[in-house]
């Protein structure tokens, strides 16, 4: 299947000895971070968001595998992690999910996770959506797929209207409102599975940054994280502004300093021994 012309690619910015790995949503693409890589490009870090083609927009294959979306992270953090002094790692979404897999894997600096998605409870989610559980070991997930409707996770009323304009047409929003094949729907699920399992055996400092109003996911899976999470360090801030893309929508200045100051503090203290520290801030 060939991309819309106007899907954004790969996004490389050099500059500092300590780096951030940027992971973007499921099916979604490198515009989903961008401001918040830009912030930190700003702020001294050099900063790499991929256009990952295995879990992000595009055809999916009935023969893919969290484990492939996983290799194709896991990939770009090692190349970061021979050239650079130490790699954080933000996710959105489903991202997060990643991020917080790969942390346990890897020596990862900090994780700054947004929208997790451990359940897709969010009010916008169908009411059907219990069905797909059985969809899942059936023919039928060969045959659905989901697509994205209104408000696709922006508040912002003046960005949401563009995003419908631009529906349908070839253009770097097509992103955020195609089609998740069932298939993908599965292995999103089976990955979250996993993470859950893992969780006790992340031990990186950890921001987690969730919107009151998510449309996709409830605060239930930040809170999940922050309960069951190994680290001793646990930052949680809550928006009340904003959808499920928090990193686009009316409250991406406070996600974006939010993470550079999250970021800068634990790769500066990242040798020194403290006490477990977790807090919990709502932002208005």
């Amino acid at each position: 299947m060939a991309e819309p012309s106007g899907v954004m690619k790969h996004i490389d910015l050099v500059k500092g000895e300590d780096s951030v790995l940027l992971i973007h949503g499921l099916a979604g693409s490198p515009l989903e971070m961008q401001y918040v890589a830009r912030t930190l490009y700003k702020a001294g870090f050099s900063v790499r968001v991929p256009r990952f083609s295995k879990h992000g927009f595009g055809s999916a294959s009935k023969f893919e595998k969290w484990q492939h979306w996983l290799d194709e992270v896991t990939c770009h953090f090692d190349e970061m992690k021979a050239r650079y002094k130490t790699v954080s790692v933000c996710g959105l979404c489903i991202g997060a999910v990643l991020a917080m897999k790969l942390a346990s894997q890897r020596e990862v600096a900090s994780l700054s996770l947004f929208s997790t998605t451990l359940y897709f409870d969010g009010w916008n989610i169908p009411w059907y959506r219990f069905l797909l559980n059985i969809g899942y070991y059936t023919p039928f997930r060969y045959l659905y797929s989901y697509r994205e409707c209104e408000p696709y996770g922006i508040k912002n009323e003046q960005l949401r209207a563009w995003i419908s304009r631009e529906m349908g047409e070839k253009s770097t929003f097509a992103a955020l409102t195609g089609r998740i094949p069932m298939t993908r729907l599965y292995q999103a699920e089976e990955l979250i599975k996993e993470t859950r399992r893992i969780l006790p055996a992340i031990d990186t400092p950890t921001l987690l940054i969730h919107s009151l109003e998510d449309d996709t996911s409830t605060i239930r899976s930040a809170n999940y994280v922050e309960t069951h999470i190994g680290s001793n360090k646990v930052r949680k801030v809550f928006l009340d502004n904003s959808y499920h893309n928090i990193t686009m929508d009316n409250q991406k200045e406070i996600v974006a300093d939010e993470t550079v100051r999250f970021v800068r503090d634990a790769v500066s203290n990242r040798n020194a021994a403290h006490p477990a520290e977790f807090d919990t801030i709502r932002i208005a």
